[in-house]
């Protein structure tokens, strides 16, 4: 019997026994599987993804600091639980004003306000000025002042100061000024001002749209906040003082009784309100809404918020929002909550048991209330109704408490400059051109000292440690290995190692076949694997002989970013991570480097290297700056596009949201990245394509920053261990210059 030879189309001019063709289709199968599975293998360089223990890594992060803050707040919390005498509360109250003077303050001098009525309005029952008054020379503030016409004459009225809350309209929203005009039926004057930011006071403000440059209001505050905070200052710094020189204001009318001065706001309204109470005691009685919670559970639920609703070192100083109503003791203080609001309301009653301990010592215990409505985040009837009552009674202006619609102002109305904006009317100052003199301040101290090389990086390391939270590295237990591939002359191993807490550093290791016994840390901020491909930079260095430790530092790749981005998440950037950081005293950069030394010393101790290198990329860059300034292990370093400085930062209007993570709050006071690199003379440093603020290479300004490296440098007769290269794009250019860097 003859086979059955049958003819199979293989989409070319072919004639195939049937038989033979599908053993040869199923070879090639078995062939192509293979390979396919050995290229997958190969391409993945994931270290801990499939461990179901690290399946929250991303969040690692977030995580750590939480973990640190928690501690903090605890250890608070157990001191304030031990206080059980009058003397003792009073001890507190004294040590929180101190505290809060320190980390807010200083203020600013007390300069004219040179407040103008630019118009008013006559209402039926109440008539409204709206007033112009600069509460720093040049910083303008748009408020208006709402009179009752019942007002016995010459008596004097109570007064309260309504802080707005996260409105574009600022006080001119329709929920705002319900409140206000039923405060006002009720006979109080009433001076609503809009906060930074907001209403006529947009501070990035763009004539052509009519909006904020830089996204909503929260990312504005944060915007600007981050820079104020790197100077060693703050945004609620120019918050509260925009709320004190508001109750000066008051007190140079006429019809305005000093001693019954009140305040109240909603949301963000509720954080000005306890801020400025807390720092000003001429405010009698105080009423913040939908805010008040713990920091415990705000940082456990819906994270840190805006820069104007934290202060320098808050947590790390043991202040928690409880210190911000207790310190008014015996003062008439009212906490407006609601159940589902945003602000945790399991928090609030905390705080609230809390703060209650203080005005019982005081035997004033009627004067500290909690009300709670069922309600989200929002303004309810009863609420309103409970707060009308407060200050009824305690600012002695008896009457009903009964809240009722009145008929709201429209926004023409309450239209305080001819352009509805203070940047395009009076050319106002803002945080940031406020700051920035502030920062010209610190910039020139700073240089003074630059002028002792090299008897200056001995306490500006001290500093630099302290400011950005650094620690040294405990000693280092032994990585776990999780896979091995072989590439064309060289192994890649994979590892992760303990960080700092209670998360590990996934890294890949690239072992040449033929070692020069030297080994390089290489951090770029997408991760490990962002150059590790067949032909990157990783691979170049590896086929020079270099052993290459290559790993995820928190934040970044298997590490990151995690899922909470918080209000401020600016062009992809979440501000209140870093936030969270600067509360309890760390940088997210001084933790980073703190793994980075672990992993020298890893390398140095268990795989025979006698040299190790360190090369980052753009915002990398500050970390390794750090690791290799604290600690020698690192000889040699290569910072490729890395932004120059702090100061650039802090000194121009506009600047890349992806910098902020690497910067250090309060670092202008006492160093910037350009003194970290000139304390690594006479180690070889190669700096290539260094950037301004925004990433770009055509800033002049870059030159001064290079001058304090190329000085340091040259004063320690070590000029040609810099090498410094301006950029043209080319790879080829860059592999050239790493060639000598190595040599």
């Amino acid at each position: 019997m003859k086979p059955n030879h049958q003819k199979i189309s293989c989409g070319f001019s072919c004639n195939i026994p049937g038989s033979v063709f599908q053993l040869k289709i199923f070879i090639l199968s078995l062939v192509l599987i293979s390979t396919i599975g050995s290229l997958k293998a190969q391409d993945d360089l994931t270290v801990i993804s499939s461990w179901i223990h690290f399946s929250d890594a991303p969040n690692a992060l977030y995580h750590h600091l939480e973990k640190q803050a928690t501690g903090l707040l605890k250890k608070r919390t157990e001191k304030i639980n031990s206080i059980n005498t009058l003397a003792g509360f009073k001890e507190r109250q004294e040590t929180v004003r101190k505290t809060l003077m320190k980390i807010v303050g200083p203020f600013p001098a007390r300069n004219p306000l040179n407040a103008k009525t630019v118009m008013t309005i006559k209402k039926d029952g109440y008539k409204v000025e709206n007033i112009i008054y600069e509460s720093q020379p040049g910083f303008y503030v748009t408020s208006s002042l709402f009179i009752p016409d019942n007002l016995k004459k010459g008596s004097k009225a109570p007064a309260i100061i309504y802080c707005s809350g996260h409105a574009d309209e600022g006080y001119r929203s329709a929920v705002y000024q319900h409140v206000i005009l039923n405060l006002v039926q009720k006979g109080f004057i009433v001076l609503a001002f809009d906060p930074i930011g907001q209403g006529e006071r947009i501070e990035y403000y763009d004539a052509a749209t009519g909006k904020s440059t830089v996204g909503g209001l929260t990312a504005g505050h944060s915007y600007s906040g981050a820079q104020a905070f790197i100077t060693g200052s703050s945004q609620a710094m120019y918050v509260i003082w925009d709320g004190i020189r508001a109750v000066d204001y008051l007190l140079t009318r006429p019809e305005v009784d000093a001693a019954r001065i009140g305040m109240t706001g909603r949301s963000g309204g509720g954080t000005q309100t306890a801020l400025i109470a807390a720092m000003d005691n001429r405010i009698k009685a105080a009423a913040p809404e939908n805010y008040i919670t713990s920091f415990t559970r705000l940082i456990q639920s819906i994270g840190p918020q805006d820069a104007e609703q934290n202060l320098l070192n808050e947590i790390e100083h043991e202040i928690d929002m409880a210190d911000l109503l207790s310190v008014r003791a015996p003062k008439p203080t009212l906490m407006i909550t609601t159940t589902r609001d945003m602000f945790n309301i399991e928090g609030a009653r905390t705080t609230a048991k809390e703060v209650k301990r203080f005005y019982q010592s005081y035997r004033e215990a009627g004067n500290f209330n909690i009300v709670t409505d069922d309600a989200p985040h929002a303004s309810t009837k009863k609420n309103r109704e409970a707060m009308y009552a407060f200050f009824q009674k305690h600012l002695n202006n008896p009457g009903d408490s009964t809240d009722k619609d009145i008929p709201i102002l429209t926004p023409k109305e309450l239209q305080v400059t001819e352009t509805g904006q203070v940047a395009t009317s009076l050319h106002s100052e803002t945080v940031f051109s406020l700051n920035r003199i502030e920062a010209e301040r610190s910039e020139a101290q700073l240089q003074a000292s630059r002028k002792n090389v090299p008897g200056y990086f001995a306490p500006l390391l001290r500093s630099a440690k302290q400011l950005s939270g650094y620690k040294e590295p405990a000693k280092s237990i032994e990585p776990v290995f999780t896979g091995r591939f072989q590439r064309e002359g060289y192994v890649i191993e994979k590892y992760f190692l303990k960080g700092e807490g209670d998360y590990v550093i996934p890294y890949l290791l690239m072992r040449p076949e033929h070692t020069n016994h030297k080994a390089i840390i290489y951090l770029h901020p997408s991760g490990k694997s962002a150059e590790a491909s067949p032909g990157g930079e990783i691979e170049w260095l590896v086929k020079n002989g270099f052993t290459v430790l290559a790993p995820d530092m928190l934040g970044t790749g298997e590490l990151g970013p995690g899922k909470f981005k918080g209000d401020s998440f600016v062009k992809g950037i979440s501000y209140n991570v870093w936030f969270l950081s600067m509360l309890i005293g760390r940088s997210i950069v001084g933790i980073q480097a703190g793994d980075v030394v672990r992993l020298a010393h890893l390398i140095k101790n268990n795989t025979g290297i006698n040299d190790i290198y360190g090369l980052a990329r753009k915002e990398m860059a500050p970390v390794l700056l750090h690791a290799a300034a604290f600690d020698s292990s690192v000889s040699r370093i290569a910072l490729i596009e890395p932004y120059s400085s702090y100061r650039s930062i802090v000194m121009n209007r506009f600047y890349s949201p992806e910098f902020i993570s690497s910067t250090v709050p309060s670092a202008l006071q006492a160093y910037d990245l350009p003194d970290l690199a000139a304390s690594l003379a006479p180690r070889k440093l190669m700096i290539y394509g260094i950037t301004d603020e925004e990433g770009k290479t055509t800033s002049n300004e870059i030159n001064n920053d290079l001058h304090v490296i190329q000085s340091a440098y040259h004063f320690l007769k070590s000029d040609s261990q810099l090498i410094n290269i301006k950029a043209t794009g080319q790879k080829d250019e860059l592999f050239k210059y790493l060639k000598e860097w190595i040599q």
